[in-house]
């Protein structure tokens, strides 16, 4: 069994930046990608970014240009930096590891991020 803990949610202003990161109890070289989903009340959970074992990178429409994903396999981490926040970003980040393509196996317990205007 893998844990996944989140950190470094918050309140910032719109326009900060914030950078998340995700810490895995095992390996995450184990998993096919690392994904950061978010959760905005009253919205349906949503995929925000994602990091393959291999670094191939995908985002949602919504945050491309601002957000980034990135991995530390040796630290077992995934980060991501979160800039030019707007007050829509506000939302439960998640992270979550996939065992297959298809099937996410492990989630993070969620790290709260809101944006004022």
């Amino acid at each position: 069994q893998v844990q996944l803990v989140e950190s470094g949610g918050g309140l910032v202003q719109a326009g900060g930046s914030l950078r998340l990161s995700c810490a895995a109890s095992g390996s995450i070289l184990s998993f096919v990608a690392m994904d950061w989903y978010r959760q905005a009340p009253g919205k349906q959970r949503e995929l925000v970014a994602s990091i393959s074992a291999g670094g191939s990178t995908n985002y949602a429409d919504s945050v491309k240009g601002r957000f980034t994903i990135s991995r530390d396999n040796a630290e077992n981490t995934v980060s991501l930096q979160m800039n030019s926040l707007k007050p829509e970003d506000t939302a439960v980040y998640y992270c979550a590891a996939r065992t297959k393509t298809w099937l996410i196996s492990y989630w993070g317990q969620g790290t709260q991020v809101t944006v004022s205007s």
